[in-house]
């Protein structure tokens, strides 16, 4: 099976699409390369809020700029230490985090969803289409001034996927159309066009992806994960008909992978109360159930120091989960209890992990916060203008 590829700028490749812009502010000095004036090297995070996102420092949580946008954007990192693709109706707006400024720089797709940044390059998925945008992930060293090139992947059928490209050049991508997503297939280029070196059709509903050591890439299902490794899939069942993880939290230093879980299909509310635990060195998959006050969300939880997995629960408590014994090893709370989201979209508690350090948003009390992991403690707390929603770290 073979899917066509070329080279290609994002602006020709949308023929007659011209690079857009978004809701820039007016102060933004969009679309032109860097400066000759120095840029800042320090930390800077992104926080959304409606119809805006905010630049902060992130040591003191000073607002450094906002920008107005759309109603909802999400916010992910690039890759190179300072750039985030929003995503908007009209694609993958490029915000540069150094100077700032929200660019003018928009990469189309009819659906902006998942980007993935992994060993050097930066996959951008078109929802809309069921194409994969492959970059490299220093594209825009030169600054933002044109759209850069790279590779196309395009799906048999248009669906809400994902890609991710490994080390040794295989492209892993989703499979399905509009009605189901099915499983993954494993890609190389060949001739122009991509050769299907693995496929399997044997996760329903499949969502999420993470990348841990060894290259070794894994990704939910409706009923379990798939783990690709070694040029092979590896299905794993969940230990009832249904229990879906949608998400996999990584670290590059450690084979296990953490998802999260949701057992009941007819739950109301996006609160869960499970992790799965996926050992990729021994291939090995299990569903650990939490304390019962250690319920959380997608944007609750995060891996770093010492590997571990760092939990915001609806209590306002931080709980270290050590994925090698599945235990709560510590924990100490953050923020106040909380209640989960009526919509996934809307605004509720969220953790970024950056070395030594957590950013943890509070939007009942318009707060970010940065917490020292190794003490527990609160280093700083910034009150914004906006209720925070989404947060994404530049270095990530």
């Amino acid at each position: 099976m073979q899917r066509h590829t070329r080279r290609f700028t994002a602006a020709a490749v949308f023929a007659g699409i011209a690079v857009l812009a978004t809701g820039c502010a007016s102060t933004a000095a969009g679309g032109a390369a860097p400066s000759t004036e120095a840029v800042t090297t320090t930390e800077r995070i992104a926080v959304t809020y409606p119809n805006g996102i905010a630049v902060l420092d992130g040591t003191t949580l000073e607002t450094v700029k906002e920008f107005e946008t759309e109603k909802f954007t999400r916010v992910n990192p690039f890759g190179d230490g300072r750039t985030i693709a929003v995503t908007t109706s009209q694609g993958f707006q490029m915000l540069d985090t150094a100077k700032p400024a929200l660019t003018d720089l928009t990469i189309p797709a009819t659906t902006a969803g998942h980007v993935v940044a992994h060993d050097g390059k930066t996959l951008l998925y078109d929802d809309g289409t069921g194409g994969t945008t492959i970059l490299d992930t220093g594209a825009f060293a030169g600054g933002y001034a044109s759209a850069p090139t790279g590779d196309r992947h395009k799906a048999a059928s248009a669906h809400h996927g994902v890609s991710i490209a490994l080390k040794d050049g295989t492209l892993l991508t989703t499979v399905g159309d509009k009605t189901a997503r099915t499983g993954a297939e494993a890609l190389r280029a060949k001739g122009g066009g991509w050769e299907q070196t693995a496929v399997n059709a044997q996760c329903p509903g499949i969502h999420g992806e993470g990348t841990a050591q060894g290259d070794a890439a894994v990704f939910g299902c409706e009923d379990g994960a798939l783990l690709y490794k070694d040029g092979a899939f590896t299905k794993f069942a969940a230990p009832a008909a249904y229990g879906r993880m949608g998400n996999a939290f990584v670290s590059p230093t450690s084979p296990i992978v953490v998802g999260d879980y949701k057992k009941d299909r007819d739950a109301e509310g996006y609160l869960l109360n499970a992790v799965t635990l996926i050992d990729t060195a021994a291939s090995t998959y299990r569903v650990v159930d939490l304390p019962a006050a250690v319920q959380y969300t997608f944007r609750d939880v995060a891996r770093g120091p010492g590997d571990f997995a760092y939990i915001l629960a609806t209590d306002g408590s931080i709980h270290v989960l050590d994925p090698s014994s599945g235990e709560i090893a510590r924990s100490f709370p953050v923020v106040e209890p909380w209640k989960g989201p009526v919509e996934w979209q809307d605004p509720h508690p969220a953790i970024k992990i950056r070395g030594d350090v957590a950013y943890v948003t509070e939007p009942a009390a318009n707060s970010v916060h940065v917490v020292d992991l190794a003490s527990g403690k609160i280093l700083t707390t910034a009150r914004l203008k906006h209720t925070p929603n989404e947060i994404a770290v530049a270095s990530d």
